[in-house]
């Protein structure tokens, strides 16, 4: 797992070998992104998501094209693709469009929900 601190929200690189494992024993709220480096939206979110003032601990990626296991368990069908892990605990996927105010309101209906298991 690599780590960077940017000033606004710390960044983890996780891999079909450590995510469950950090995603479980992380506090906070962590916003697990796939992405792939041959996707446009996917290098934009790259960019962008870390600059965003957003109610989270965390940005968690995943290389969809490196961790096809995660890719199967989340069933990933397009990128970038994210979801909401809380204390834990899972609470699905996020359908917004990338900018901080539809963020914000789609992780807090999501946290709103029951959570789940970690798939």
């Amino acid at each position: 797992m690599a780590t960077t601190k940017n000033s606004i929200v710390t960044e983890l690189e996780l891999t079909d070998l450590d995510a469950d494992h950090h995603l479980l024993a992380l506090p906070g709220t962590s916003l697990l992104i796939f992405t792939s480096i041959g996707c446009a939206s996917c290098r934009w979110a790259r960019r962008e998501l870390p600059n965003l003032s957003l109610p989270l601990a965390r940005l968690a990626w995943i290389d969809a094209g490196r961790n096809g296991g995660l890719v199967t368990r989340y069933d990933v069908l397009s990128l970038p693709a994210l979801f909401v892990v809380h204390e834990g605990q899972f609470y699905g996927a996020l359908n917004c469009r990338l900018c901080a105010a539809d963020l914000t309101q789609a992780l807090e209906h999501a946290l709103a929900s029951p959570a789940e298991e970690l798939p």
